[in-house]
């Protein structure tokens, strides 16, 4: 299996701040955003990360580029687990494909349709973070029981807030399991027929990302996975995981980014 981390956008909520460097570069207690995301993703059985990048962001790129010179420079002075630590970082197995055109999360995901070779795949959103690296594991799980089904994981919201995500109907079969009838994107807080919504880890069949290449622009004038997602639902069977608060971290706002660091960082006073 493959996991895709769609990687290119602006950024633009950070601005000044992701003017030179990209949000997913952003740090995150003691180590970028999305390094997080790519050790989850590689945690979790896939073979090999692919970052949908941007020609611009080649930050991302160094990031997990292998460094001997810097490495031996920290040894040389006796600071051996700061080179262990950049050695780790251009060990993880990562690849890159390129979105040329801001045309959304749908047409990022379907950019690297040339990696998947026929096979189920993760797609992992790098604005929320999951350290315990446990989450696509229990997708897989729950995918396995129902012969290969889509597994997406959801998070209840508040009611006055699900016109901010994708939001699933359906009935709940497990504690944590629900199976999706359907799902709907940014509905009107009155239309919502859930406040269970999209937290951004996805495990899907070959047939979506078939589907994306077919999906005309949705909202925004944007390529949307979710309308890929709701046209599968048509042929396969749809599961959703809910998720707690505390199983992921959400770093999509300067405010969320801000507590994340908090609460990582409290974690791991704790652990220590």
């Amino acid at each position: 299996m493959k996991a895709l981390i769609p990687a290119a956008g602006l950024g633009s909520r950070f601005l000044p701040a992701t003017k030179a460097q990209p949000k997913e570069m952003l740090l995150v207690v003691d180590k970028p955003a999305i390094q997080y995301v790519v050790e989850e993703g590689l945690a979790s059985g896939a073979d090999e990360v692919i970052i949908i990048n941007s020609r611009d962001k080649k930050s991302i790129e160094e990031h997990f580029t292998p460094n001997p010179e810097l490495e031996a420079e920290l040894r040389s002075r006796g600071k051996d687990s700061y080179a262990d630590k950049v050695a780790h970082a251009g060990s993880l197995n990562v690849s890159y494909v390129y979105q040329d055109e801001p045309l959304g999360l749908g047409h990022a995901v379907h950019c690297a349709a040339d990696k998947i070779e026929d096979e189920a795949f993760f797609v992992l959103l790098g604005d929320v973070l999951v350290p315990e690296n446990k989450m696509l594991v229990r997708m897989k799980e729950i995918s396995d029981q129902h012969d290969g089904a889509n597994v997406i994981a959801v998070l209840p919201v508040p009611k006055d807030q699900v016109d901010r995500f994708g939001v699933i109907d359906g009935a709940q079969i497990e504690d944590d399991v629900w199976k999706i009838s359907s799902l709907v994107e940014k509905p009107a807080v009155e239309d919502a027929p859930t406040n269970l919504a999209a937290f951004g880890r996805y495990l899907l069949s070959p047939r979506v990302m078939e589907l994306l290449a077919e999906t005309a622009p949705g909202a925004g004038g944007e390529i949307q996975l979710t309308d890929a997602l709701a046209e599968a639902l048509k042929e396969e069977e749809m599961y959703a995981l809910v998720i707690d608060e505390e199983d992921g971290f959400d770093t999509g706002t300067i405010e969320s980014w801000l507590d994340t660091n908090n609460r990582l960082y409290a974690r791991m006073q704790q652990n220590a």
